[in-house]
């Protein structure tokens, strides 16, 4: 029942997310509009969820197999905003797609975990070190 919830609210997730993505703004306004999704997900209770199936899917072939494919459409929308972009122009350089989603990824699911341990204030500053990463990305674009 659990996974079932789950599946249902990360596809209403994805759905805003891939939205989001797709609007006509700066790569750096949306990465900031993740962030504050970020924080609503918090609140929501998802995060917690999704970082319990993990942890449960350490041991369970078929959690493990219910969160890889909820972790795979969240890779698929990220996939295309990264195609997007080397559309519009952006040098990757020696970066592929996979790369760039596995480190984007990565970067949230860390801070959430970390989120949830408590650790984001005073000894990680996470949440202010993704909204920074915006800032760099507007520095970026604003090169092009």
């Amino acid at each position: 029942m659990i996974l079932a919830m789950l599946r249902e609210e990360n596809d209403s997730l994805v759905k805003r997310q891939a939205e989001m993505f797709a609007l006509d703004l700066p790569l750096a306004e949306r990465w900031n509009l993740a962030c504050d999704y970020l924080d609503d997900d918090l609140d929501s209770g998802y995060v917690r969820v999704l970082q319990e199936m993990m942890a449960a899917g350490w041991s369970s072939v078929e959690v493990r197999d219910a969160v890889d494919d909820v972790l795979a459409a969240w890779s698929r929308v990220l996939t295309e905003v990264v195609e997007q972009g080397r559309v519009a122009g952006a040098n990757f350089r020696s970066f592929e797609a996979a790369d760039i989603v596995a480190l984007v990824m990565s970067a949230f699911l860390g801070a959430e975990s970390l989120i949830l341990l408590g650790l984001d204030r005073d000894q990680l500053p996470i949440r202010g070190a993704l909204r920074r990463v915006g800032g760099a990305l507007a520095a970026l674009e604003s090169r092009r």
